[in-house]
């Protein structure tokens, strides 16, 4: 199961209070590092499972490819070859992340992360590559993509922040379904009633 603490998430204390008063705890991924204060252990661990296990997120409403390394996801857009950025996805902006459950396919957690633009080819940002390397799909430019990505591309890291808004037993009423766009197209009339003998007809002859 995501939720409980066998998922490798454990809690300390800031005070000596801390178990009186959760919002006083951190929260620890099984890489060692620190989620926000403001976040249950078994949200955290939620967010870190169901990131980690799902291959695709959505950030802002964007369908996106993404790695998670030691407590935050991070996200590779921008450049004529690479997935195009999010509306409202900025350096110090908060995005909304949706994660779909890899067994059911289904939304599963939806929280929010600050962003943080990576400056090319810093430690940070090297470690990132070298793990987004291994799960871009069909480069053409595998030995050098770093390269270009340094040159054409954004590289986010989005931190969670808070617990999230969307969790099992806390999921929107509504269907979630987008808004069918206008269309010039018309829904197609009922068949005649003859139709269906004349066709039986023609095929009887051929």
């Amino acid at each position: 199961m995501l939720l409980g603490c066998g998922t490798g998430v454990r809690a300390c204390a800031h005070q000596s209070k801390a178990h009186d008063h959760p919002e006083h705890l951190s929260f620890h991924g099984r890489d060692g590092a620190p989620y926000p204060v403001h976040m249950t252990s078994e949200h955290a661990a939620l967010i870190e499972e169901a990131t980690k296990k799902s291959g695709l997120v959505w950030v802002n409403g964007l369908a996106m490819w993404h790695a998670w390394i030691d407590g935050s996801m991070y996200v590779l857009c921008g450049g004529p070859t690479e997935q195009p950025a999010p509306a409202g996805l900025a350096d110090g902006a908060v995005a909304a992340v949706t994660v779909r459950s890899k067994d059911k396919g289904g939304r599963l957690v939806g929280w929010q992360g600050r962003a943080q633009a990576l400056a090319p080819r810093s430690e940070l940002w090297s470690t990132a590559v070298a793990e987004l390397r291994t799960k871009r799909l069909n480069s053409a430019d595998a030995d050098t993509v770093a390269d270009r990505w340094a040159e054409e591309c954004t590289l986010f890291r989005l931190t969670p922040e808070g617990d999230p808004a969307e969790h099992p037993g806390a999921m929107p009423a509504g269907s979630g379904a987008a808004v069918p766009l206008a269309s010039p197209a018309i829904t197609r009339q009922p068949i005649p009633a003859g139709l269906p003998k004349l066709l039986a007809r023609r095929k009887a002859r051929g």
